[in-house]
């Protein structure tokens, strides 16, 4: 992709994210991701319906007139997006790839995070670290962001969950907001994810095709696996074929929910053809 194609990308993105994030959700993260306490802003007198336990005794003793101690959210939180770029996100049957909404869902979420001031960091992953940008705050570094997510080519094209969460366990020291996007089609990483949550602040989003749900009668098709590039010849019309890719499917699906049940994290999953505004704006809705 040439400098003007990809600029004209990020642009592109950036109107449709920035939007959403500014009308829609800025306001529904900021209820839903609480700074890490309360800090003594000042104090003011005394106003009907206040909360008597905020009075301020000495104060009220000096001026012989009742005052209360307003206190203000610590608010500076920090966002990662720990997004997957393998094979499988290359994937797609109707007009947008996987990846192409992990990218718009990503931007939407940095471009409300910088809303509230909050610092936005990415880690794209395969079975390897791809790519690792530190929390900052600011647009700028969320175009960065936007374009890394479009142009960036993995150098491998399987998927390692549990790495990626061992690593961001090891650079992130302190509490996060933990964005998860990916099709999930791995398992192995439920104890990296429970020590994730047990620090940070985690989220699942699922992102997937309804043709991974089911597969269609299409006769012999030959089918490549887009993580190992192997071709298998395979028989579409059997229904034992169909009814083992379902289960399959089904398999990897109950794993992502149930691993992140009960590592306290939350869960999103988005079709590549529904709205996935409606999705984030429900699951802040429901935290808030």
């Amino acid at each position: 992709m040439d400098t003007k194609e990809l600029l004209k990308k990020v642009r592109k993105i950036e109107i449709k994210t920035r939007r959403l994030s500014d009308h829609i959700f800025s306001g529904e993260y900021h209820s839903s991701f609480k700074g890490r306490g309360m800090t003594f802003s000042e104090v003011r007198q005394y106003q009907y319906g206040d909360d008597i336990r905020s009075i301020d005794w000495n104060v009220t003793a000096r001026y012989n007139e009742p005052y209360v101690k307003i206190f203000e959210e610590e608010r500076e939180l920090t966002m990662m997006l720990v997004v997957d770029i393998s094979g499988s996100e290359s994937f797609g049957t109707t007009e947008q790839f996987k990846r192409d909404i992990l990218t718009e869902i990503s931007a939407t979420l940095a471009f409300s995070a910088i809303q509230n001031n909050d610092k936005v960091g990415l880690l794209l992953f395969s079975d390897e670290i791809e790519l690792f940008i530190p929390p900052k705050k600011g647009k700028t570094h969320v175009l960065r962001i936007i374009r890394e997510l479009i142009e960036f080519e993995p150098q491998s094209k399987k998927t390692d969950l549990a790495h990626a969460l061992r690593y961001l366990s090891n650079v992130m020291k302190k509490k996060a907001i933990v964005f998860i996007l990916s099709d999930f089609i791995d398992t192995g990483y439920d104890n990296a994810l429970k020590i994730v949550g047990k620090k940070h602040d985690v989220t699942g989003i699922r992102v997937y095709d309804k043709l991974e749900t089911e597969m269609p009668k299409l006769g012999m098709v030959p089918m490549r696996d887009s993580e190992t590039g192997k071709i298998v010849l395979v028989n579409t019309n059997s229904k034992r074929v169909r009814i083992n890719y379902r289960a399959k499917y089904l398999e990897t699906v109950d794993y992502f929910e149930d691993s992140f049940t009960k590592s306290g994290s939350g869960v999103i999953n988005t079709r590549v053809d529904e709205s996935y505004v409606k999705k984030l704006l429900g699951y802040f809705k429901r935290r808030g």
